[in-house]
């Protein structure tokens, strides 16, 4: 038997006896060293569709077992230091061709079992495709913000397109980084916005991020940012640090109608607007249209992430731009899952790692 932590509701967290996943062969049984909490997690609407469940999709941990029998697969051995992300793309269908992995048909059907807040998880055959293997220096805290950093580093893709096409981060520091001359408006100084600020820095740009949270916007600076501000205060914050110009891309972190309206106010002409995170489907957003429309504004989705960010984003990791100690990670010992649930939404702590003795 293990112990899992079961989301029955946003707030209702409880610590369950369940039997350890039993393995088909080619799978892998993981025992789980950390995992992150996740601000989706925290969206009532969201949870609910999937409720009960036992959540955690930011995992990472070591292989104790392959079903089978067998001692690797895919070229993974027992004993490996793993990331497995929780859906995997067939890499042959029309959408995965495209690169459009997470609109694939078996990416959207595959999963972890039974979610990375339990003390072991399965990871399917299929998973194994995509799973990375951690170099032996890295922590599993560090490990476990691969996800959410790939999901960055497919934003910055979408946000800056061609520029980014080839890949987001080299081996080494570029001599003339890709985003150089370029300003990106990062809406929430959250944990997603300061793997923004870190990462658009690495990469060259003029960063400027807005909180309304005054306490939050300490780590944007040290993190390179050029400029912080509140909300109301971002067109002229933005004017006075790119010499009179908007953003050439504005983030927007929170679900909120409101933010997605003031992103589109502040992105230049012929500019790109992300909505990172969705908004509550029973809420609508409007906005004056017209002169969107004649300032050539792109609304832009960007929606989790594939394995092409993944490893982009590992890379990032191994070079020291995101690191749990550059954010302020807080970890928490398992089974505190609730405790760290409730901090991280109370915004105690900026963001929550679960780790597992």
């Amino acid at each position: 038997m293990m112990r899992a932590a079961v989301m029955y509701a946003v707030g209702d967290i409880r610590i369950e006896e369940r039997p350890v996943p039993a393995l088909e062969s080619g799978d892998a049984l993981v025992r789980m060293a950390a995992c992150g909490v996740c601000g989706s997690d925290m969206m009532p609407w969201y949870v609910q569709k999937k409720a009960p469940f036992v959540f955690g999709h930011e995992p990472a941990g070591t292989v104790v077992a392959f079903g089978g029998g067998t001692g690797s697969a895919n070229g993974i051995g027992i004993g490996a230091r793993v990331f497995p992300h929780h859906h995997v793309p067939c890499g042959r269908c029309h959408e995965c061709v495209a690169n459009r992995f997470v609109h694939c048909t078996t990416w959207r059907s595959t999963s972890l079992d039974p979610g990375g807040m339990a003390e072991y998880v399965r990871v399917p055959r299929a998973n194994l495709a995509d799973t990375l293997v951690l170099p032996g220096e890295l922590s599993f805290v560090d490990g476990s913000l691969v996800e959410p950093l790939a999901c960055v580093v497919k934003s910055l893709r979408r946000a800056f397109g061609l520029e980014l096409a080839r890949g987001v981060v080299p081996e080494t520091a570029p001599e003339s980084p890709p985003l150089r001359g370029r300003t990106l408006y990062m809406i929430g100084a959250g944990v997603t916005g300061l793997m923004h600020v870190a990462l658009g820095t690495a990469l060259g740009a003029r960063v400027v991020v807005s909180d309304f949270n005054e306490r939050r916007l300490a780590l944007p600076r040290d993190l390179g940012a050029a400029a912080t501000c509140a909300p109301e205060d971002a067109i002229s914050t933005l004017r006075n640090a790119a010499d009179g110009a908007l953003a050439d891309a504005v983030i927007c972190g929170p679900s909120a109608p409101e933010a997605l309206a003031g992103a589109i106010e502040a992105v230049r002409n012929d500019g790109t607007v992300i909505m990172f995170t969705p908004i509550d489907p029973t809420k609508r957003f409007t906005f004056d249209q017209s002169p969107a429309y004649f300032r050539d504004v792109r609304l832009v989705a960007s929606y989790s992430c594939g394995p092409d960010d993944t490893r982009e984003s590992l890379r990032a990791i191994e070079r020291g731009i995101v690191t749990a100690a550059r954010l302020g990670v807080t970890e928490f010992p398992f089974p505190r899952v609730a405790e760290a649930f409730e901090q991280m939404q109370t915004a105690e702590v900026l963001k929550a790692v679960v780790t597992f003795s």
